[in-house]
């Protein structure tokens, strides 16, 4: 990932809310089962871990996670923490809906383009 991309994602994740904690025992299994289900459904997700509970530092459970999960640390700032996963059947899906959006927008252009016409028509005779 290149330090733009980086850059753009963190960006992005300024707005999100975290989706999962990382408590007292540290990095879970469980904790990074919630994860992954995270990134199925978005690719970008925050995540926090409890500064005073948790035995492994931010950085430390960031990167567990990150090898748990396959993804890449975006950011870890204080306790938040910021990671990416491609997900190419979720881009697919995206893009198949930017599709159908811009087909309806499309043809909502067109009919307003022909009833126009049909209104000019009308005023000529």
């Amino acid at each position: 990932m290149t330090s733009k991309e980086r850059a753009s994602l963190r960006g992005k994740a300024n707005t999100l809310q975290a989706v999962f904690q990382v408590g007292k025992e540290g990095v879970t299994p469980a904790v990074a089962e919630q994860m992954l289900e995270g990134l199925h459904t978005r690719e970008l997700i925050k995540g926090k871990v409890l500064l005073e509970s948790c035995p492994q530092t931010p950085r430390e459970a960031a990167e567990a996670l990150a090898a748990l999960t396959e993804s890449e640390v975006v950011q870890v700032v204080g306790g938040s923490m910021v990671f990416y996963k491609e997900n190419p059947a979720l881009r697919k899906k995206l893009a198949e809906k930017a599709d159908k959006e811009k087909k309806a927008k499309k043809a909502l252009k067109a009919k307003k383009t022909m009833k126009a016409m049909k209104a000019k028509k009308g005023k000529k005779q």
